[in-house]
């Protein structure tokens, strides 16, 4: 599916980061990655560390709404930070909320190894022409 679109999915950030795709889809995106090696200075999830994997898997979802010959630049992302992820994994789950022909936004919500929320997210992609 992601092959007939020209898509990686595994950008070297989200390589380097240890994120896994775990369901791939327009309509919903779900990831994990790896607490350690991926922390602030005090041992806890940093919280870019959730931007990353909020628009990994918002921005992979867009491009494949955004069909071939297209293109999706996120313009837009925040992220409400609710509890810290000291160890373990942290899931992601990319929900697309809008599919227009112009822009796509993703609701994206983070989750520990207990199923308790670290991180909402919310991720907008233009779609513009490949090339």
């Amino acid at each position: 599916m992601i092959d007939q679109y020209g898509i990686d999915p595994y950008g070297d950030l989200t390589r380097s980061m240890g994120v896994e795709l775990v369901e791939i889809s327009a309509e919903r995106m779900v990831g994990r990655m790896p607490v350690k090696g991926n922390t602030q200075p005090f041992g806890l999830l940093h919280g870019g560390a959730s931007c990353v994997l909020a628009e990994s898997l918002g921005s992979v979802g867009a491009a494949l709404s955004a069909g071939p010959g297209k293109i999706a630049l996120g313009i837009e992302i925040n992220a409400t930070h609710h509890r810290a992820a000291a160890d373990g994994f942290v899931t992601g789950v990319a929900t697309r909320v809008h599919g227009g022909r112009t822009l796509v936004t993703y609701d994206i919500v983070i989750t520990d190894d207990r199923d308790r929320r670290v991180c909402t997210a919310r991720l907008t992609c233009m779609i513009r022409d490949a090339g």
